[in-house]
């Protein structure tokens, strides 16, 4: 088998970050989201890469007289109220002109014209599923949302990506989130990366250490977990198909900027490890995150473009969706 090459966003914009940042505090990043798509397509066109787009659902609607309509009876009651977006609905604007932070129906509407990319979810409302006091039901109330508004695009949810990667497939304390996504048609899901300082379960207190943020900040310019890199296989068994997290594409830092090839040379030696032995490298990020030296961002993100074009000339190394690449597995 050739190697496989994933790309998956977290688009979300202002719901992304909502509990720990306002829009003006954040509104560097997020007024440029819309151009950074448009970039991301245009790029991704010309080196044929294919990407998948989680986004959460509330960017869906093309209104707030929409979005209030799709909203669940069922919402998360999470015990710190502050991590609940549904309190900010009655101070958005109406539509997307009046508050760009907030909707995306035109950004997602050229994505599903483009027909290469997928458009998977990120759950309705950014769905927290490790935090304390919401439950499975909400959960699924919310993931039907979700996949419900997303129909008005002619879009089949068939993957998922979990907000702030609030999953771990070998816990039995997360098995009803992922019956619930099977349930609903889901196949796929983002995984963890399995080295340890990722793999921590959020509910571990230790799991927001400094020392394990150091360590994440490290390994990406120098190799401390390895490449990161995975065989894949499906058994009848499991419910839905982990393509496991290769690396976070951390955005352009002046402040690291000698550093920064040394950052785009561990995604590229990873990648080429993963064509060499027909293996999955996953790479992902938010858009907003490029919202900040945009210029510097693309130029990075161009070489690894260019290094997935020649490992694809070389040695059939394949871009995939999450759902592509499930359905192949399963064929």
């Amino acid at each position: 088998m050739n190697g496989h090459f994933i790309i998956s966003l977290d688009f979300e914009k202002h719901w992304g970050v909502f509990d720990k940042k306002s829009v003006e505090a954040y509104k560097a990043n997020l007024e440029h989201v819309d151009t950074i798509i448009d970039r991301l397509l245009e790029l991704s066109e010309k080196y044929d890469v294919r990407l998948t787009f989680a986004i959460v659902g509330f960017l869906f609607a093309k209104d707030k007289e929409e979005l209030l309509s799709h909203c669940p009876d069922l919402k998360p009651t999470y015990s710190n109220a502050k991590l609940s977006p549904y309190r900010l609905l009655q101070d958005m604007g109406e539509t997307e002109k009046q508050d760009p932070f907030h909707y995306a129906a035109s950004c997602i509407k050229k994505i599903s014209d483009c027909g290469q990319h997928e458009i998977a979810t990120h759950t309705f409302c950014h769905y927290y599923c490790h935090e304390p006091g919401q439950t499975p039901q909400q959960f699924e109330a919310d993931l039907i949302a979700a996949i419900e508004i997303a129909k008005k695009y002619n879009i089949k949810t068939e993957s998922i990506v979990f907000p702030r990667n609030m999953i771990e497939a070998e816990k039995s304390i997360d098995q009803p989130y992922l019956e619930i996504c099977h349930k609903h048609g889901i196949k796929s899901f983002r995984g963890k990366e399995k080295a340890f300082i990722y793999n921590i379960h959020t509910t571990k207190p230790y799991h927001s250490w400094y020392l394990f943020k150091l360590l994440r900040l490290l390994d990406c310019y120098i190799n401390i977990t390895g490449n990161n890199i995975y065989a894949l296989s499906k058994s009848k068994s499991d419910k839905l198909l982990n393509l496991p997290s290769s690396r976070l594409l951390r955005a352009y830092s002046s402040k690291l900027k000698l550093l920064e090839p040394l950052k785009i040379r561990r995604i590229t030696k990873g990648m080429t490890k993963a064509a060499k032995t027909g293996k999955l490298y996953h790479l992902w990020w938010h858009p907003h995150n490029f919202g900040k030296n945009i210029d510097e961002n693309f130029i990075n993100l161009e070489k690894i473009f260019e290094a997935y074009k020649n490992l694809n000339q070389a040695y059939g190394f394949k871009s995939e969706t999450m759902s592509s690449l499930t359905k192949s597995l399963n064929n």
